[in-house]
């Protein structure tokens, strides 16, 4: 019984087996696995008998042939944290392509996890065995959730809300708010390329793929027509979102930030949608304060480890 088996799932058959450790998102894996978001050589499960003591899993967007994130990694108990890294190690050697850095961690935990005892002992569990393979805590991020019949502010005079024109508006948009950026994602990539470059990194690897009509955007201006900010509310493949929330430089401090995400969630909520979700770094004050504001409560955090 001291041996341990470590392998793929044979396929759905199996789902009931990598189910058994509890996680919100083993609801998702059968339609995952349909749609190609999730392949069973992607699945790893360690087992000692029939004990399932570790799994680990990567996801991927439709259309992808390589695995985008490692967003599943339980261990069953404390005392298993060995066997963690052995199945991790194992996975990422047969899962990960030769020369490429393994695709970053996402994990959602509990909002107060670092409160209680025992959440705190198993998220803090995961990370150690994922830091004894290489990789390094990058950001933690705050998840949000609006649900209906939670009040929403009126239109106010102070701006005017329209359709975003075309793609190229967008980016010059997207590129216009990172000047001052508080989110860490966007501060990497600034490190290492143009503000534009970043834009279109963001634009092409998130917004391109949202399953929902771009006629749902909305850029905000002053009455005179000059640009003051824009939200993207769409449908991921997952829950409505609010994609992408920004006021540009000249315009930040003014409150304006309540009105433009006000505007999202009216588009979404008029969609007679059964939640909204957003997210924002949890140093990025000003935006969770916006959102806590617009009646958005915290339901989760997210933990973002890289191997880089």
């Amino acid at each position: 019984m001291n041996d341990l088996t470590m392998r793929p799932i044979a396929g759905r058959e199996e789902l009931d087996l990598f189910s058994r450790l509890p996680y919100a998102r083993n609801e998702e894996l059968s339609d995952d696995l349909a749609s190609g978001r999730r392949r069973p050589e992607w699945m790893w499960i360690a087992l000692r008998g029939d004990h399932l003591v570790a799994r680990v899993a990567w996801w991927t967007r439709t259309g992808l042939d390589t695995p985008f994130l490692l967003d599943i990694f339980d261990i069953d108990a404390t005392d298993c944290v060995d066997d963690g890294v052995r199945l991790l190690r194992t996975a990422m050697a047969e899962v990960v392509p030769p020369g490429a850095d393994p695709p970053r961690y996402l994990r959602e935990v509990p909002s107060s996890w670092r409160e209680q005892e025992t959440t705190r002992r198993v998220v803090e569990d995961r990370m150690t065995a994922l830091e004894q393979t290489g990789a390094r805590l990058f950001v933690e991020r705050l998840r949000f959730e609006w649900r209906p019949g939670t009040p929403i502010s009126e239109p106010s005079e102070r701006l005017v809300f329209r359709q975003v024109r075309d793609t190229d508006e967008i980016l010059d948009l997207m590129t216009l708010v990172l000047d001052g950026t508080l989110d860490a994602h966007s501060r990497e990539d600034m490190a290492r390329m143009s503000a534009r470059e970043a834009a279109v990194k963001h634009y092409e690897g998130e917004l391109a793929h949202y399953r929902s009509p771009r006629e749902w955007w909305r850029v905000a201006t002053l009455p005179d027509g000059s640009r003051v900010g824009f939200v993207t509310p769409a449908r991921n493949a997952y829950n409505p979102i609010i994609g992408y929330l920004a006021v540009l430089p000249e315009h930040r401090g003014n409150g304006y930030i309540d009105d433009i995400l006000a505007e999202g969630t009216r588009i979404l909520a008029a969609q007679r949608v059964p939640r909204i979700r957003a997210s924002t770094d949890v140093g990025n004050a000003p935006m969770a304060d916006a959102f806590a504001r617009a009646g958005y409560a915290t339901f989760q955090r997210q933990v973002d480890m890289r191997w880089r």
